[in-house]
């Protein structure tokens, strides 16, 4: 027999016949269907007797998959819940695509039994977890047609009777170690609903969030954690007591091996056969003898992992003086760090740092200086699954050879996963934050924008221990535990320049694209020396140079005024050398505009949606006094935002 279909119930009345109409009506017909029954006191077992189904004893759902394994036939086994639909040739496509890639393991993609756009949302997000995660950390939504061969199921014994939650993720994740998986393309399977509905959306992402997140981090989830049920649809509330009452006193019974599995994960290969009675007392007396080991000696040297967003030159600048202090020979008993960014950054910080190491990240995409939304999202989800296996590569990867006791990001999004994954703390180290942790002014008719801004941000860093915030503006702070301001970080060389005013502009870009603002510049009388176009030379008045630390240094000392989109790092560069700024923020950037909009609140320039020769007059006939404003401004060395920066580090950093 080539298949055998294994499906565990209890009270299922409602939803089996569902399913086993649709097994009835395929064209495959070379299976057998098993029912495990967890004695259900409704019509169940009258059903499965009714479609000719072999049944047997079942439990907790992975008992009763590996009692229907135990008697099965078939070849390769097909683990089914019963509140499932198949669709049209769902066997045939399973077993053909199953066969073609010469698979051990596999699960296929899921559908609802809903017309909700946001169930339709959650199942696809959920296929593209699964999707995404299968060449890292094979990965199940749930018991969705978890395909396996018998005589691998055998070899693994099968599905870890131990555990009461998530023993679906746990049966992948062992069986694909060291054997082909995949998630199935072709085949589709309906699922209910039924679950969202009685726990509701924010129950159920907090359920399956928490065990996800412990999945990563080689935690298995206990039901009672999560005070997750298996029951639906029992009589009274009598039944529903008794079931809970068994799934307790079995999660009771095998407490100690769960604790055993949290405490080494590692060794859960070693730990997969049924746990009787007598290895129970074996891990307890193994646990016992743990208590007598040596104890392992406090190193107070710290590792720290820093990552660096690689869009731009900002991040990485602002950093690099951040781990030049870090790094100095003062520091080398006290830290060891080791530093990922990507594209520009990386380039960047590898040839000042040792231990760089280049990662995949996002890019925004401008035209003619404006954000382009969509060409953005789709470049990024292109690249995720990519990013995704090589980051968690060398990212978690190297979180396991060197045990990070503290992450420190500046706005790079996959250190926030390993922070979670791993589970070490994390500190936020940006200027970016400010969106979301202090009461910002902003221009009221892009509220829109900074809604959207704040989503976003959110999502790339969630809930470091500490917020460090580097600003030149200094609204109040929302939440002054978990927030401090300073004044933005400065490279020593910008320090150490004597700022004086010849006759020319400086002009950086990001976008290479914004040929308006070429026009524009043509049309002056002024002299202006560009960068961000990535080319050498002269046009007219215009002066072309490519990125060069030095120059760029020297001809924003002696500029009498600055154009720029409203990066961060430039224009606080140029407040601190007293340059006047023309900034016309990327549209849809609202970082870039909030920047722009404090420029112009506090004097110290000009902020315009576009460039055009009548503002651009105006402004330099403004130059002295927007010069005199500068000149109150009080310049600050890194000294203190470096010295919250270590004392966090010791407030929070992980000890192992």
């Amino acid at each position: 027999m080539k298949l055998s279909i294994i499906i565990p119930t209890y009270n299922e009345e409602e939803y089996l016949p569902i399913l086993l109409k649709s097994i009835k009506s395929q064209k495959f017909k070379d299976y057998e269907i098993i029912v495990a029954d967890a004695n259900s006191c409704d019509n169940t077992l009258k059903i499965a007797e009714s479609y000719g189904c072999n049944i047997v004893e079942g439990g907790l759902p992975g008992i009763g998959r590996n009692n229907g394994a135990k008697v099965a036939k078939g070849e390769i086994l097909l683990f089914l819940d019963s509140d499932l639909e198949l669709t049209e040739d769902y066997l045939e496509n399973t077993i053909d695509e199953f066969d073609r890639d010469n698979l051990d393991i596999g699960i296929t993609q899921i559908n609802p039994l809903s017309e909700k756009t946001r169930d339709k949302i959650l199942h696809d997000l959920a296929n593209w977890f699964m999707i995404a995660f299968e060449k890292i950390k094979p990965h199940g939504a749930g018991c969705y047609g978890i395909i396996a061969r018998k005589e691998l199921h055998e070899k693994y014994h099968g599905f870890d009777e131990r555990l009461t939650f998530g023993e679906d993720t746990d049966y992948i994740e062992r069986l694909a170690k060291n054997n082909k998986f995949k998630v199935l393309r072709n085949p589709i399977i309906n699922v209910s609903t039924r679950r969202l509905e009685e726990e509701g959306l924010g129950k159920l992402l907090r359920q399956y969030g928490k065990s996800t997140l412990n999945d990563f981090r080689g935690i298995r989830t206990n039901a009672d954690e999560l005070e997750y049920g298996f029951e639906h649809g029992a009589k009274d509330s009598l039944e529903k007591e008794d079931l809970l009452a068994k799934i307790k006193k079995i999660s009771e019974n095998h407490s100690i091996v769960n604790e055993s599995i949290n405490v080494n994960n590692e060794n859960n290969e070693k730990n997969q056969t049924n746990t009787s009675e007598w290895e129970t007392l074996k891990l307890e007396n193994s646990l016992e003898k743990s208590k007598n080991l040596p104890t392992i000696v406090k190193n107070d040297k710290k590792t720290i992992f820093y990552s660096i967003c690689g869009e731009g030159m900002g991040h990485a600048v602002r950093s690099a003086v951040i781990l030049e202090e870090l790094t100095k020979e003062k520091n080398k008993d006290k830290y060891e760090i080791y530093i990922f960014s990507s594209d520009r950054a990386y380039e960047y910080l590898k040839d000042k740092f040792d231990n760089v190491f280049e990662i995949g990240g996002f890019n925004t995409v401008y035209e003619n200086n404006a954000v382009k939304n969509k060409r953005t999202l789709l470049n990024a989800i292109k690249a995720t699954p990519n990013n995704l296996k090589e980051n968690y590569g060398i990212l978690y990867k190297k979180a396991r050879e060197h045990k990070p006791n503290i992450i420190i990001s500046d706005f790079e999004n996959y250190s926030n996963v390993l922070s979670k994954i791993i589970n070490v703390p994390l500190i936020s180290l940006d200027n970016i934050h400010m969106i979301t942790q202090t009461m910002i002014d902003y221009p009221p008719k892009h509220r829109q924008d900074m809604l959207a801004a704040k989503g976003v941000i959110r999502s790339y860093i969630l809930r470091p221990k500490r917020y460090i915030l580097t600003s030149f503006f200094f609204p109040e702070i929302k939440n002054q535990e978990k927030a401090i301001i300073y004044p933005p970080v400065i490279r020593d060389k910008i320090r150490n320049l004597k700022t004086s005013y010849q006759d020319y502009i400086l002009v950086y870009q990001t976008s290479s694209s914004n040929t308006q603002l070429i026009k524009t510049l043509k049309k002056s009388d002024e002299k202006f020396i560009i960068y961000g176009f990535n080319k050498e030379g002269k046009d007219g008045n215009l002066t072309f140079r490519k990125f060069n630390e030095d120059k760029i240094y020297n001809d924003m000392s002696n500029a009498k005024a600055v154009i720029t989109n409203g990066g961060f790092t430039l224009i606080t560069e140029a407040i601190y050398l007293k340059k006047p700024i023309y900034t016309i923020p990327a549209k849809g950037n609202f970082e870039q505009l909030l920047n722009g909009f404090y420029i112009d609140k506090l004097g110290y320039g000009e902020m315009h949606e576009k460039i055009n020769i009548t503002t651009l007059k105006l402004f330099l006939d403004k130059l002295s006094k927007y010069q005199d404003n500068l000149k109150n401004v009080k310049n600050n060395d890194n000294k203190k935002i470096i010295q919250e920066l270590e004392k966090s580090i010791e407030i929070y950093s992980k000890e192992y």
